[in-house]
């Protein structure tokens, strides 16, 4: 048996990622060593969101909550890149944000 969150997180978070690890690169001129660092993964995975090996093979099933996603992705890239955000809040972030899409899906 599996949670909603579970299911949804294994195809939402590397989306999530994906558009973090884009934002903290081009916006804030982080090199990729250090994004992985910061999101507990590691530079070969960072290499792959952003020649979008990975993260990308939902973007058609996601399209509609798509902007909430990247809108919530550059604000944490940002609380990320200015120093006020750790791990653990970046967890509980996607963790509301996961709930906001099992919630957007069950309107359906």
């Amino acid at each position: 048996m599996y949670l909603p969150c579970e299911s949804i997180g294994r195809r939402f978070l590397p989306i999530f990622r994906c558009h973090i690890a884009k934002e903290l690169i081009e916006k804030y001129g982080l090199t990729q060593i250090e994004v992985a660092k910061k999101l507990g993964t590691t530079q070969t995975a960072i290499s792959q969101y952003l020649r979008l090996k990975r993260g990308a093979g939902d973007l058609e099933e996601f399209k509609e909550i798509l902007p909430i996603i990247q809108s919530a992705a550059s604000e944490i890239a940002s609380e990320i890149a200015s120093g006020r955000i750790n791990a653990d809040k970046i967890a509980l972030r996607f963790c509301e944000l996961c709930l906001f899409i099992q919630k957007t899906i069950e309107r359906k």
